[in-house]
């Protein structure tokens, strides 16, 4: 699960800082894998812990949630207090995250675990980004390690189940700390100044919160949305250029960009978990040879999705290929993973061509909060996506 954050690019005085292209994969590819690896082991968790399977996909949404709150605050703090900070924070997150997750034997400590280490995946991720100097081969470099390593995720949350346990799933995003003493080196001075608007951030979490919990607590889900939107509506009066900006708010461009790529996006963190399921009822194939498939097919997509991306395409090429692959879960079994194919190319294309087209529809001084803000919506659907096919199984 990949975000895109755009800076301007590196003076030719500060090239030499830049932090090297392999450090950045190490701290940020991991968080795809953690993401995706309980796809095919969430029936072995709601077993193990006690739960339905609708009470087990709140790991899934946890873990999307705070990845979405995560994404436009760690990018907020890194603007106010620089990437250093914010980068070791990621770290610390991290490892509390793990250490949790590995040990407990409760349900809800779980859930809180996972919380943690997606509030420091996207604290990485952030930093990594930032690091990165704006340069497009290290951007791609980044997203590329987070499509070929995320896409073994579900295949190798399965093997590593059946092994040694599910504990230990949860901890290979500890691998992305090994990089932080070394990226602290090349993290220097913030990359933006201004006070940091704490109320629109605190806001905005829960607006994001209640739209997650939807599907699970309608009600209550509906109630903090209310709030929360008559809360944030009159604070961006009052702070035009705060967390979130009115010029984007009045902007078709970015709005266009930013609600297809949240269709897309949750059509295909739907995919990655509908399809497994799919084929393992209407076929005898063992586990792992459907885990193996669609780790081929997610792959095979993201290596379209950089050719694609790299020729700039339509937004409507983009949004048929997306409109297509759920189509395919129609058709013979083995097109399955057809459709997780196109699903994570038109996913992983929308993310880059859309959030160049919602950078530039915004004005310079607040394209920073439109790359968090877009990469916001990227990620409420990867909360929404997979607890829909969850619940639409469950039901």
């Amino acid at each position: 699960m990949a975000v895109l954050t755009l800076t301007r690019p590196a003076a030719a005085g500060a090239a030499r800082t830049l932090a090297p292209a392999p450090l950045l994969i190490l701290a940020t590819a991991p968080i795809a894998l953690s993401a995706n690896s309980p796809a095919l082991i969430l029936p072995t968790l709601a077993t193990d812990l006690g739960v339905g399977a609708a009470t087990v996909s709140w790991l899934v949404t946890a873990f999307g949630l705070a990845v979405a709150v995560g994404a436009p605050l760690m990018g907020g703090l890194a603007r106010r207090f620089g990437v250093r900070p914010v980068l070791y924070l990621g770290g610390a997150l991290t490892l509390l995250g793990t250490v949790l997750a590995v040990l407990t034997p409760w349900f809800g400590l779980l859930i809180a675990a996972r919380a943690l280490q997606a509030l420091g995946g996207a604290a990485m991720v952030t930093s990594a980004m930032n690091l990165s100097g704006g340069i497009p081969r290290r951007m791609g470099a980044i997203t590329a390690g987070f499509g070929v390593v995320g896409a073994s995720g579900p295949l190798l949350g399965s093997v590593i189940t059946q092994h040694a346990g599910w504990h230990l799933v949860f901890a290979v995003q500890a691998v992305t700390v090994l990089a932080v003493p070394v990226l602290a080196r090349h993290a220097t001075a913030p990359v933006g100044r201004g006070a940091f608007d704490a109320t629109g951030a605190v806001l905005l979490a829960a607006l994001v919160t209640g739209l997650v919990s939807l599907p699970h607590l309608p009600i209550a889900g509906l109630a903090v949305v209310a709030i929360a939107v008559a809360l944030l509506v009159p604070h961006i009066r009052r702070r035009p250029e705060g967390f979130v900006p009115l010029a984007l708010l009045r902007s078709r461009a970015f709005l266009g960009a930013a609600g297809l790529t949240l269709a897309l996006s949750t059509s295909y963190f739907g995919l990655l978990y509908a399809v497994p399921r799919i084929l393992s009822a209407r076929t005898d194939w063992a586990a792992g040879l459907i885990g193996t498939g669609q780790m081929l097919a997610l792959m095979a997509g993201s290596g379209i999705s950089f050719v694609l991306a790299a020729r700039f395409v339509s937004p409507v090429v983009v949004a048929a290929m997306g409109a297509a692959a759920p189509l395919l879960l129609l058709a013979p079994p083995a097109l399955a993973f057809a459709a997780a194919t196109i699903g994570v190319a038109a996913s992983s294309t929308a993310q880059a061509v859309l959030g160049v087209r919602a950078m530039r529809a915004a004005p310079e001084a607040i394209r920073p909060a439109a790359i968090g803000l877009f990469n916001l919506f990227f990620q409420l659907g990867g909360a929404f996506g997979p607890t829909i096919v969850v619940m639409l199984i469950a039901a």
